[in-house]
């Protein structure tokens, strides 16, 4: 298991797949608000005038010397929604993050956001 004491030692690890195929370099880690462990990354990718950042699931993620290994393919990966390097998640563009894994997404009781960044 993944604890949330430990994502703020990730940030600027590699992010690589299934197969160990570089993707990115890990930007931000957003816990899930209901349980406040860790959920989903934002990964660094793209050229650098133009980098953006993906989102993928950490759920089956595991943490190696200077990697973060995560349990999708990078075509999937980089396929995955994504924003600008300055900009924030809008809470309306969640469920598109679930959706493109095959997720069931579980906003609050009162429509509340699933995911905070740490």
């Amino acid at each position: 298991m993944i604890h949330a004491a430990d994502v703020r030692e990730w940030r600027g690890l590699d992010v690589v797949d299934t197969q160990s195929h570089k993707i990115g370099v890990l930007e931000a880690v957003y816990v899930d608000t209901t349980t406040d462990e860790p959920a989903v990354a934002t990964v660094r990718i793209g050229l650098p005038t133009r980098h953006r950042l993906v989102f993928v699931p950490l759920h089956d993620a595991i943490v190696g010397p200077g990697h973060l290994k995560v349990g999708y393919v990078k075509t999937l990966v980089k396929q995955a929604p994504s924003i600008g390097t300055d900009d924030v998640l809008p809470a309306d563009q969640e469920e598109a993050i679930f959706k493109h894994y095959g997720l069931p997404y579980k906003p609050g009781a009162a429509g509340e956001r699933q995911l905070a960044r740490r």
